[in-house]
């Protein structure tokens, strides 16, 4: 494959143009046609009953719950949500259908149009991005279930026979599906990840792709800057991870400039990505559009959402990501960096402003919980609602460091401590006689001691070499244990080595 010089695998002749199409898995507790559990890792087919397994006879019944979480993205997505909704059958074959069809909603969707703003700033990075704030407009969000599942590996006889699982049979879905606005790998990832971090925040998916509950297609074409018209575009299947998509993406834009450039002609087709190899490779051809015959599902009556219930719902929706970021910034003056990742998940944001509430010191409580926080959620691989020191008890710390009690060595000390046993911050320092010593005649002896052990540390400082201070200052905190009050050990030592 030729290399077009672009880090996004487009040239200066051709553009990408990328939609997508996500699978959410929404957050209820049994499929969205039956009471079967959604729940996951179970034993293969233990979560089965008439309806998901297809058998003759069996009714369909809409989960309520699912609905009201398909319209809870909806709506924050800006969607035009339908009074009147219908659900098709959706016919194909495949082993892993048990009833030969899908059932889904086609002509008549849930909702239309909307779309999401690309953060000005990726993720985690702390960079401005290339998005710049982009947005991307929305087709549809359409509610359906989720098909079964074929295991090609794992049993004795795989070479020769492939097992279904149809636990995953009828768990309950929303696809949610762009406009063609995307222009690089990038944006499609990062797309993708804000669209994750919005579901997760409105409780409406778990965001958790290696159980395949959220999953990414990606349509991709290429064509000549200038143009108005489409290219041939091929689908790359059942992305599920950002990383991959965008290079599944930035692949697939190479390879088609590739072809193109060479003579060759790009046909239309499904794809899958290899990620051991970073590259994708045909799945099924789609030469000619796929007739899935779609007609309405019979046992369905069509689904009514009216304005009250609307209403109801729109009323609960929580305070997005960019708007909260937005008022942390100018609410608290923290830097924009501090913003993104305190609003990386709702949890977070809501414990550093509870803590910044209580304490009254919202920097400071920026800096714990972007610090000490953060770090001790992923050393112990839990979410903030695990952390056992409460906004209330973080701001009692922080309270301690402000009165001058500790210093913020000591306080770390005290953090772990907390973390640990679920005390609280005085308690601690009481117990452990932990306060910081702000009395100089009780520091004075100390500064003597060490400026008399290090003689040639103090020419060096009377020579002009201030930077070797510090070293005198570590040396005093260290025989204090950290509880040497530093304005006062840093006065002392300057009266001493001046002297």
């Amino acid at each position: 494959m030729s290399d077009t010089g672009d880090p996004q695998g487009v040239s200066n002749t051709f553009e990408a143009v990328i939609g997508l199409e996500i699978h959410a898995q929404l957050m209820t507790a049994t499929k969205i046609f039956c009471g079967c559990s959604t729940a996951f890792g179970a034993a293969p087919n233990a979560h089965t009953c008439p309806v998901c397994a297809g058998l003759p006879g069996a009714l369909p019944v809409l989960n309520r719950r699912a609905v009201d979480l398909a319209v809870t993205a909806a709506l924050a997505l800006g969607c035009e949500v339908q009074e009147r909704s219908v659900f098709a059958r959706k016919n194909y074959f495949y082993p892993d259908l048990p009833k030969g069809y899908q059932i889904s909603q086609y002509e008549q969707p849930l909702a239309t149009g909307g779309g999401l703003q690309l953060p000005r700033l990726r993720q985690g990075s702390g960079e401005a991005g290339s998005m710049g704030g982009k947005f991307v407009k929305l087709t549809r969000i359409h509610m359906e279930e989720d098909a079964g599942k074929s295991l090609h590996e794992g049993f004795a006889d795989s070479d020769r026979k492939t097992y279904l699982d149809y636990n995953r049979s009828g768990v309950p879905l929303v696809e949610i599906v762009t406009e063609p606005d995307l222009r690089s790998a990038e944006e499609a990832a990062v797309f993708f990840e804000t669209l994750r971090q919005i579901l997760v925040w409105l409780g409406v998916n778990d965001g958790n792709m290696d159980e395949g509950s959220l999953r990414c297609d990606a349509n991709v074409s290429v064509r000549r800057r200038g143009e108005t018209k489409l290219g041939t575009k091929t689908e790359v299947k059942n992305v599920n991870s950002f990383r991959y998509l965008e290079k599944a993406i930035h692949y697939e834009i190479g390879r088609h400039i590739d072809v193109i450039d060479h003579g060759g002609r790009i046909v239309q087709e499904t794809r899958l990505f290899d990620a051991a190899q970073g590259k994708t490779y045909s799945m099924r051809s789609k030469e000619e559009a796929h007739d899935y015959r779609y007609f309405p599902e019979p046992d369905l009556p069509p689904l009514v959402v009216d304005a009250e219930r609307r209403q109801v719902i729109a009323r609960t929706l929580p305070e997005l990501p960019e708007a909260r970021r937005r008022r942390f910034i100018e609410q608290y003056a923290i830097p924009e960096y501090d913003a993104a990742l305190l609003t990386q998940t709702r949890g977070v944001a809501e414990y550093f402003e509870e803590t910044a509430r209580v304490s009254g010191n919202a920097k400071a409580s920026s800096n714990w919980v972007m610090g000490e926080i953060l770090r001790a959620m992923k050393d112990n691989g839990v979410a903030i609602e695990a952390v056992p020191i409460t906004p209330a008890a973080l701001a009692g710390l922080i309270a301690i460091v402000d009165r001058g009690t500790i210093s913020s060595t000591v306080a770390k000390e005290v953090f772990a401590t907390m973390y640990e046993t679920g005390r609280e911050a005085g308690d601690i320092v009481t117990a452990g006689g932990l306060a910081q010593i702000s009395d100089s005649s009780s520091l004075e002896p100390i500064v003597h001691k060490v400026v008399a052990a290090h003689p040639d540390v103090v020419a060096e400082i009377r020579a002009g070499k201030d930077r070797k201070f510090q070293f005198l200052v570590g040396q005093v905190m260290k025989e204090t244990k950290g509880k040497g009050d530093p304005k006062i050990v840093t006065d002392l030592l300057h009266a001493v080595i001046g002297g």
